[in-house]
């Protein structure tokens, strides 16, 4: 049996529960891992609330985590490159569990872990850095351009703005004013949500933005379309009608092994933090989650599954 963390119907925290399920097994294309790390992100409460259900049907109970780092115990059919033993990093199988102490990872979207980067640190790229290296990437802006970042203080946000500021691009970004500071310090101009906020938007972007990425949705590009120069680029977490009405294109993962081994290489150069903030133990992962779920934390956080593998 392996003890997991997860939910046994869709609902709020009463239906979370600690498990003690049978031994996962690793199908074609996917490797059994004993779990050193796994990453906490908003998309796991998410999950547990039914808001994915439509496109990622799960059998409950469910396991929580979508990212893990571990060492590989086992392999499924036609899986090449890896061996017993091998630190790897990478994203869950099937849509979720990583909150256990083995879990089932695609392999095309897991790596060996480079010797230097900490399970702690590798846990916490292949969600939100992910999608961010995968959108900076996708939205090609370039040295000397201007990169304009709605929710910039995020999990994706704080991995874009240091991926694009890295290259030479001139970042702004919004974001709570708690996070402010925080933001600046990656690298972008911080512009914080108020009344204010378009004023200061107007200033610090003074000849448009040559790409906007918007991390925010709703109604967040009909406050800044003023603000999107000729041929702007721009991709959204807002909705398909949203999106079209700014001829922009829909946030999303690419889920490449190539993703995981370029952001390796910029945390162990130092270009990227991935800002690992809080590290709770598996036996307080209610808590971790609870961390997330407030909305308020900045940087990452990541459940320690083997005490030592920071």
């Amino acid at each position: 049996m392996d003890n997991a963390y997860g939910f046994t119907e869709y609902g709020g925290p009463d239906v979370e529960r600690f498990l003690d399920l049978p031994l996962p097994s690793p199908g074609p294309g996917e490797l059994l891992v004993e779990v050193y790390a796994a990453g906490v992100n908003p998309v796991d409460w998410k999950v547990r609330e039914g808001m994915h259900r439509s496109f990622l049907p799960l059998g409950l109970p469910a396991v929580f985590g979508r990212e893990a780092a571990g060492v590989v115990v086992d392999l499924g059919p036609g899986v090449e490159g890896f061996a017993v033993g091998d630190a790897v990093f990478g994203s869950s199988a099937r849509g979720c569990g990583g909150y256990a102490h083995h879990a089932v990872l695609t392999a095309d979207f897991t790596i060996v872990k480079p010797e230097g980067l900490s399970y702690t640190d590798a846990a916490a790229l292949p969600v939100a850095a992910g999608t961010a290296y995968d959108s900076v990437r996708g939205l090609e802006v370039t040295a000397g351009e201007t990169l304009l970042i709605l929710g910039a203080g995020g999990g994706v946000g704080v991995a874009a703005v240091q991926l694009a500021a890295s290259e030479g691009v001139s970042v702004v970004g919004t974001a709570s004013g708690a996070k402010r500071e925080f933001v600046s310090s990656l690298g972008a101009t911080a512009v914080p949500y108020d009344d204010d906020t378009a004023d200061r938007l107007a200033a610090a972007v003074p000849s448009g933005a040559d790409a906007v990425l918007d991390l925010v949705g709703g109604d967040a590009l009909d406050t800044v379309s003023g603000l999107m120069s000729p041929g702007c680029r721009v991709l959204t977490a807002a909705a398909p009608k949203t999106a079209a009405r700014f001829g922009a294109r829909q946030l999303s993962r690419g889920n490449r092994a190539e993703t995981l081994a370029e952001l390796a290489r910029r945390v162990r150069d130092g270009r990227l933090d991935p800002h690992v903030r809080e590290v709770f133990p598996f036996a307080e992962a209610p808590a971790a989650l609870r961390a997330v779920e407030s909305g308020h934390p900045w940087g990452k956080v990541v459940l320690e599954m083997r005490a030592g593998s920071r």
